[in-house]
Protein backbone atom coordinates (compact mmCIF):
# COMPACT_ATOMS: atom_id res chain seq x y z
CA UNK A 1 0.00 0.00 0.00
CA UNK A 2 1.71 3.43 -1.00
CA UNK A 3 0.58 6.40 1.10
CA UNK A 4 1.64 9.86 0.64
CA UNK A 5 2.36 11.99 3.78
CA UNK A 6 1.84 15.73 2.97
CA UNK A 7 2.33 17.91 5.71
CA UNK A 8 4.84 21.17 6.74
CA UNK A 9 8.47 19.97 6.81
CA UNK A 10 10.15 22.55 9.70
CA UNK A 11 13.04 22.72 12.00
CA UNK A 12 12.29 23.97 15.69
CA UNK A 13 15.70 26.66 17.17
CA UNK A 14 14.80 26.28 20.92
CA UNK A 15 16.33 28.71 23.20
CA UNK A 16 16.91 28.88 27.15
CA UNK A 17 16.61 32.05 28.86
CA UNK A 18 17.92 32.09 32.56
CA UNK A 19 16.24 34.73 33.74
CA UNK A 20 12.65 36.41 33.97
CA UNK A 21 10.98 37.85 30.76
CA UNK A 22 8.77 39.77 33.34
CA UNK A 23 11.94 41.02 35.20
CA UNK A 24 12.36 42.68 31.80
CA UNK A 25 9.70 44.50 31.27
CA UNK A 26 8.67 48.22 32.11
CA UNK A 27 4.85 48.91 32.62
CA UNK A 28 4.44 51.92 30.95
CA UNK A 29 7.03 51.31 27.93
CA UNK A 30 5.62 48.47 26.79
CA UNK A 31 3.87 50.70 23.49
CA UNK A 32 7.65 50.34 22.63
CA UNK A 33 9.52 47.23 23.64
CA UNK A 34 13.07 46.38 22.21
CA UNK A 35 14.85 43.46 23.95
CA UNK A 36 17.49 41.15 23.62
CA UNK A 37 18.34 37.97 26.03
CA UNK A 38 21.21 36.65 26.77
CA UNK A 39 20.30 32.86 26.32
CA UNK A 40 22.47 29.56 27.65
CA UNK A 41 21.28 26.88 24.62
CA UNK A 42 20.43 26.73 21.69
CA UNK A 43 18.80 23.17 20.97
CA UNK A 44 17.89 22.57 17.09
CA UNK A 45 15.30 20.07 16.29
CA UNK A 46 13.80 18.45 13.22
CA UNK A 47 10.04 18.69 13.31
CA UNK A 48 7.14 19.66 10.80
CA UNK A 49 4.24 17.32 11.04
CA UNK A 50 4.05 15.81 7.49
CA UNK A 51 8.35 15.04 8.37
CA UNK A 52 7.87 13.60 11.78
CA UNK A 53 4.92 11.48 10.96
CA UNK A 54 6.84 10.07 7.60
CA UNK A 55 9.46 9.73 10.14
CA UNK A 56 7.53 7.22 12.36
CA UNK A 57 6.53 5.25 9.39
CA UNK A 58 9.79 4.95 8.08
CA UNK A 59 10.86 3.49 11.42
CA UNK A 60 8.13 0.85 10.93
CA UNK A 61 9.48 0.20 7.78
CA UNK A 62 6.44 1.02 5.51
CA UNK A 63 8.35 3.60 2.92
CA UNK A 64 6.06 7.03 3.41
CA UNK A 65 5.96 9.80 0.34
CA UNK A 66 6.41 13.10 1.83
CA UNK A 67 5.15 15.99 0.01
CA UNK A 68 5.65 19.49 1.33
CA UNK A 69 8.25 22.16 0.36
CA UNK A 70 11.55 22.77 1.81
CA UNK A 71 14.48 25.48 1.23
CA UNK A 72 17.82 24.78 -0.03
CA UNK A 73 18.68 24.69 3.49
CA UNK A 74 17.20 20.98 3.38
CA UNK A 75 19.99 18.45 2.40
CA UNK A 76 20.71 17.62 5.67
CA UNK A 77 17.42 17.21 6.96
CA UNK A 78 17.05 15.19 3.67
CA UNK A 79 19.16 13.03 4.38
CA UNK A 80 18.31 12.03 7.57
CA UNK A 81 14.84 10.99 6.48
CA UNK A 82 16.32 9.13 3.59
CA UNK A 83 17.89 6.93 6.63
CA UNK A 84 15.08 6.36 8.39
CA UNK A 85 13.02 5.05 5.23
CA UNK A 86 11.50 7.71 4.19
CA UNK A 87 11.07 8.83 0.31
CA UNK A 88 11.41 12.20 0.13
CA UNK A 89 12.17 12.29 -3.63
CA UNK A 90 8.60 14.70 -3.95
CA UNK A 91 9.68 17.24 -1.68
CA UNK A 92 9.92 20.49 -3.07
CA UNK A 93 12.80 22.64 -3.08
CA UNK A 94 12.49 26.40 -3.26
CA UNK A 95 14.95 28.73 -4.94
CA UNK A 96 14.29 31.39 -2.67
CA UNK A 97 12.28 30.72 0.46
CA UNK A 98 13.93 28.41 3.40
CA UNK A 99 12.88 25.74 5.22
CA UNK A 100 10.14 26.67 7.56
CA UNK A 101 11.54 27.69 11.09
CA UNK A 102 9.41 27.72 14.70
CA UNK A 103 11.78 30.48 17.06
CA UNK A 104 11.29 30.17 20.56
CA UNK A 105 13.15 31.08 23.93
CA UNK A 106 11.50 29.62 27.06
CA UNK A 107 12.37 31.25 30.22
CA UNK A 108 12.86 30.31 34.06
CA UNK A 109 9.17 30.28 34.38
CA UNK A 110 8.62 28.57 31.32
CA UNK A 111 6.87 31.40 29.42
CA UNK A 112 7.91 31.69 25.51
CA UNK A 113 8.29 33.81 23.26
CA UNK A 114 8.15 32.86 19.80
CA UNK A 115 7.53 33.17 15.94
CA UNK A 116 7.16 30.95 13.29
CA UNK A 117 8.30 31.07 9.76
CA UNK A 118 6.50 29.79 6.96
CA UNK A 119 8.85 30.27 4.30
CA UNK A 120 8.93 27.29 2.13
CA UNK A 121 5.97 25.75 3.10
CA UNK A 122 4.12 28.45 1.23
CA UNK A 123 5.04 26.71 -1.66
CA UNK A 124 3.35 23.78 -0.95
CA UNK A 125 -0.03 24.81 -3.25
CA UNK A 126 2.32 24.57 -6.35
CA UNK A 127 2.79 20.64 -5.89
CA UNK A 128 0.90 18.26 -8.03
CA UNK A 129 -0.42 15.07 -6.61
CA UNK A 130 -0.85 13.47 -10.22
CA UNK A 131 3.35 14.22 -10.81
CA UNK A 132 3.65 12.31 -7.22
CA UNK A 133 1.44 9.29 -7.91
CA UNK A 134 2.66 8.67 -11.73
CA UNK A 135 6.75 8.46 -9.98
CA UNK A 136 5.39 5.64 -7.82
CA UNK A 137 3.23 3.95 -9.75
CA UNK A 138 -0.07 4.91 -7.89
CA UNK A 139 -1.57 6.41 -4.69
CA UNK A 140 -3.64 4.39 -1.98
CA UNK A 141 -4.14 7.19 0.27
CA UNK A 142 -2.82 10.42 0.42
CA UNK A 143 -2.92 11.76 4.22
CA UNK A 144 -3.64 15.96 4.16
CA UNK A 145 -1.90 17.28 7.05
CA UNK A 146 -1.32 21.00 8.42
CA UNK A 147 0.63 22.83 5.79
CA UNK A 148 -0.13 25.70 3.21
CA UNK A 149 -3.55 26.24 3.59
CA UNK A 150 -3.92 26.66 -0.16
CA UNK A 151 -1.58 23.31 -0.58
CA UNK A 152 -4.06 21.50 1.43
CA UNK A 153 -7.41 22.52 -0.25
CA UNK A 154 -5.06 22.00 -3.72
CA UNK A 155 -4.40 18.28 -2.36
CA UNK A 156 -7.87 17.55 -1.29
CA UNK A 157 -9.89 18.54 -4.86
CA UNK A 158 -7.49 16.40 -6.27
CA UNK A 159 -7.95 13.55 -4.61
CA UNK A 160 -11.66 14.16 -5.18
CA UNK A 161 -11.04 14.39 -9.06
CA UNK A 162 -8.74 12.02 -9.46
CA UNK A 163 -10.15 9.23 -7.16
CA UNK A 164 -7.30 8.83 -4.96
CA UNK A 165 -8.27 8.03 -0.80
CA UNK A 166 -7.67 10.75 1.19
CA UNK A 167 -7.19 11.08 5.01
CA UNK A 168 -8.16 14.92 6.30
CA UNK A 169 -5.78 15.93 9.31
CA UNK A 170 -5.66 19.39 9.74
CA UNK A 171 -4.15 19.81 13.31
CA UNK A 172 -2.54 23.19 13.62
CA UNK A 173 -4.25 24.52 10.77
CA UNK A 174 -8.06 24.43 12.30
CA UNK A 175 -7.49 27.44 14.02
CA UNK A 176 -7.06 30.14 11.05
CA UNK A 177 -9.83 28.18 9.09
CA UNK A 178 -13.26 29.19 8.73
CA UNK A 179 -15.81 26.75 8.16
CA UNK A 180 -16.12 26.93 4.34
CA UNK A 181 -12.55 25.48 4.22
CA UNK A 182 -13.14 22.53 7.08
CA UNK A 183 -16.13 21.39 5.16
CA UNK A 184 -14.11 21.10 1.68
CA UNK A 185 -11.33 19.47 3.67
CA UNK A 186 -13.22 16.65 5.42
CA UNK A 187 -16.05 15.74 3.26
CA UNK A 188 -15.50 13.05 1.37
CA UNK A 189 -12.18 12.24 3.06
CA UNK A 190 -11.88 7.68 4.01
CA UNK A 191 -10.83 9.16 7.22
CA UNK A 192 -10.54 12.11 9.48
CA UNK A 193 -8.16 12.61 12.55
CA UNK A 194 -8.13 14.91 15.24
CA UNK A 195 -7.51 15.69 19.26
CA UNK A 196 -11.06 15.90 20.85
CA UNK A 197 -10.38 19.31 21.69
CA UNK A 198 -10.50 19.61 17.45
CA UNK A 199 -13.77 17.62 17.32
CA UNK A 200 -15.53 20.06 19.40
CA UNK A 201 -13.83 23.18 17.11
CA UNK A 202 -15.16 21.27 13.87
CA UNK A 203 -18.21 20.66 14.90
CA UNK A 204 -18.83 24.35 15.86
CA UNK A 205 -17.07 25.69 12.69
CA UNK A 206 -19.00 23.88 10.57
CA UNK A 207 -22.22 23.96 11.94
CA UNK A 208 -22.65 19.98 11.42
CA UNK A 209 -23.28 17.28 14.04
CA UNK A 210 -21.03 14.43 14.89
CA UNK A 211 -23.20 12.28 12.82
CA UNK A 212 -23.83 14.44 10.15
CA UNK A 213 -19.99 14.41 9.73
CA UNK A 214 -19.31 11.04 9.82
CA UNK A 215 -21.42 10.82 7.36
CA UNK A 216 -19.66 12.69 5.33
CA UNK A 217 -16.24 11.09 6.45
CA UNK A 218 -15.64 7.04 6.08
CA UNK A 219 -14.02 6.77 9.79
CA UNK A 220 -13.10 9.16 12.00
CA UNK A 221 -10.71 8.65 14.44
CA UNK A 222 -10.39 10.83 17.62
CA UNK A 223 -7.49 11.10 20.57
CA UNK A 224 -8.25 11.31 24.03
CA UNK A 225 -4.78 12.13 25.46
CA UNK A 226 -3.96 9.79 28.14
CA UNK A 227 -7.35 7.82 27.22
CA UNK A 228 -6.30 6.65 24.15
CA UNK A 229 -8.40 6.74 20.99
CA UNK A 230 -11.96 6.14 19.51
CA UNK A 231 -12.23 5.13 15.54
CA UNK A 232 -15.93 5.39 14.58
CA UNK A 233 -17.18 4.03 11.38
CA UNK A 234 -19.91 4.71 9.23
CA UNK A 235 -22.40 1.49 10.05
CA UNK A 236 -20.15 0.13 12.51
CA UNK A 237 -19.55 0.01 16.17
CA UNK A 238 -16.65 2.36 17.94
CA UNK A 239 -13.38 1.23 18.79
CA UNK A 240 -11.25 2.45 21.45
CA UNK A 241 -7.94 1.50 21.99
CA UNK A 242 -6.14 2.70 25.62
CA UNK A 243 -2.60 3.69 26.18
CA UNK A 244 0.62 1.81 27.28
CA UNK A 245 1.75 2.58 30.58
CA UNK A 246 4.94 5.34 30.25
CA UNK A 247 7.64 4.80 31.65
CA UNK A 248 8.44 9.11 32.08
CA UNK A 249 6.36 12.26 30.59
CA UNK A 250 9.44 13.79 28.97
CA UNK A 251 8.34 15.66 26.09
CA UNK A 252 4.27 15.58 24.37
CA UNK A 253 5.51 17.43 21.20
CA UNK A 254 4.85 15.12 18.61
CA UNK A 255 2.94 12.44 19.91
CA UNK A 256 0.00 12.86 17.82
CA UNK A 257 2.22 12.79 14.91
CA UNK A 258 3.46 9.41 16.42
CA UNK A 259 -0.12 7.86 16.34
CA UNK A 260 -0.65 9.00 12.83
CA UNK A 261 2.49 7.23 11.65
CA UNK A 262 1.74 3.89 13.49
CA UNK A 263 -2.42 3.97 12.37
CA UNK A 264 -1.21 4.78 8.68
CA UNK A 265 1.50 1.97 9.15
CA UNK A 266 -1.14 -0.63 10.36
CA UNK A 267 -3.35 0.21 7.45
CA UNK A 268 0.01 -0.32 4.98
CA UNK A 269 -0.37 -3.94 6.68
CA UNK A 270 -3.70 -4.73 6.15
CA UNK A 271 -4.32 -4.72 9.68
CA UNK A 272 -8.11 -3.93 11.26
CA UNK A 273 -8.70 -0.40 12.44
CA UNK A 274 -8.41 -1.67 16.53
CA UNK A 275 -4.83 -3.08 16.10
CA UNK A 276 -2.99 -0.41 14.24
CA UNK A 277 -4.46 2.10 16.87
CA UNK A 278 -2.47 -0.04 18.98
CA UNK A 279 0.56 0.25 17.00
CA UNK A 280 -0.11 3.94 17.34
CA UNK A 281 -0.57 4.38 20.59
CA UNK A 282 2.63 2.29 21.50
CA UNK A 283 4.79 4.62 18.76
CA UNK A 284 3.31 7.64 20.78
CA UNK A 285 4.74 6.67 23.99
CA UNK A 286 8.05 6.06 22.73
CA UNK A 287 7.66 9.83 21.51
CA UNK A 288 6.60 10.91 24.89
CA UNK A 289 9.36 9.36 26.62
CA UNK A 290 11.62 11.41 24.19
CA UNK A 291 12.87 15.08 24.39
CA UNK A 292 12.13 15.31 20.48
CA UNK A 293 9.67 14.37 17.74
CA UNK A 294 12.59 12.42 15.75
CA UNK A 295 14.64 11.71 18.37
CA UNK A 296 12.96 8.07 19.67
CA UNK A 297 13.98 4.95 18.69
CA UNK A 298 12.45 2.34 17.65
CA UNK A 299 13.95 -0.93 18.46
CA UNK A 300 12.00 -4.46 17.45
CA UNK A 301 12.07 -6.43 20.18
CA UNK A 302 11.92 -3.77 22.94
CA UNK A 303 8.70 -2.63 21.07
CA UNK A 304 7.54 -6.11 20.76
CA UNK A 305 7.83 -6.38 24.26
CA UNK A 306 5.98 -3.85 25.70
CA UNK A 307 3.20 -4.14 22.50
CA UNK A 308 2.63 -7.37 24.00
CA UNK A 309 2.24 -5.85 27.14
CA UNK A 310 0.12 -3.41 26.91
CA UNK A 311 -2.41 -5.51 24.37
CA UNK A 312 -1.17 -9.07 24.55
CA UNK A 313 0.11 -12.19 22.82
CA UNK A 314 -2.37 -12.62 19.82
CA UNK A 315 -2.12 -8.79 19.04
CA UNK A 316 1.73 -8.64 19.19
CA UNK A 317 1.75 -12.14 17.28
CA UNK A 318 -0.16 -10.10 14.45
CA UNK A 319 2.27 -6.96 14.34
CA UNK A 320 5.35 -8.86 14.51
CA UNK A 321 5.71 -10.24 11.00
CA UNK A 322 4.95 -6.62 9.53
CA UNK A 323 7.88 -4.87 12.12
CA UNK A 324 10.96 -3.81 10.08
Amino acid sequence: MRIAVSGSIATDHLMTFPGRFADQLVADQLHTVSLSFLVDNLDVRRGGVGANIAFGMGQLGTSPILVGAAGSDFDEYRAWLDRHGVDTASVRISEVLHTARFVCTTDADHNQIGSFYTGAMSEARLIELKAVADRVGGLDLVLIGADDPEGMLRHTEECRTRSIPFAADFSQQIARMNGDEIRLLLDGATYLFSNEYEKGLIESKTGWSDAEILSKVGHRVTTLGARGVRIESVGGDPVEVGVPEETAKVDPTGVGDAFRAGFLSGLAWGVSHERAAQVGCMLATLVIETKGTQEYQLRRSHFLDRFTKAYGHDAAAEVQGHLA
